[in-house]
């Protein structure tokens, strides 16, 4: 005879309540793999002289990865010959220019991003980002940075693609950049 039998109709009624009451728990985690870490080793055979105490084996932490976005967005790539040639040519149209001159190297870093954002909400798909060539014939630390903030995670999922721009658009002082659709 189990349990749920003693019950009267009054304490199963309260027991139901209860039980209604109560959120279950949640599953607990699983434990952390991490990949490349040091492997326990197999017991080994036992001590002549007796058992002998176990070592601790740390593993290293790692922090957990990111969320996966929605959708995989790699690096931006190196903009196809004849999309280049069409956007020297004006073929394709360049949809805005936003220049670099003037901005130290952060604020320079903050205005393209804020720049290449607005584009890709006002639906552009191909913009010019002009750099400047550096003074005195020297590479100049926007241009020098440009590229690493156009492959940045911050604009991952914004620009495309990006190419030097043709000479008559600024030459090495410039970039075509292809923005992702919004």
């Amino acid at each position: 005879m189990s349990r749920r039998d003693d019950l009267s109709p009054d304490d199963r009624r309260i027991w139901a309540r209860v039980a209604g009451s109560v959120t279950p728990r949640k599953p607990k985690k699983a434990a952390l793999v991490i990949p490349g870490a040091a492997a326990v080793d197999p017991p080994a055979a036992p001590h002549p002289k007796g058992p002998v105490k176990a070592r601790s084996v740390s593993l290293a932490w790692s922090p957990p990865a990111p969320p996966a976005p929605d959708r995989p967005r790699g690096h931006p790539e190196e903009l196809e010959p004849r999309r280049q040639r069409r956007l020297s040519r004006e073929r394709d149209p360049i949809e805005a220019r936003f220049d670099l001159h003037g901005f130290g190297r952060f604020q320079a870093q903050d205005a393209l991003t804020a720049f290449l954002l607005g584009a890709q909400a006002r639906g552009y798909r191909s913009v010019l980002v002009i750099t400047g060539q550096g003074r005195r014939g020297g590479i100049g630390v926007i241009r020098a940075s440009v590229h690493e903030w156009l492959q940045s995670p911050a604009l991952r999922g914004v620009v495309s693609g990006f190419a030097p721009a043709a000479r008559r658009h600024g030459g090495d002082g410039a970039l075509y950049v292809t923005i992702r659709r919004g």
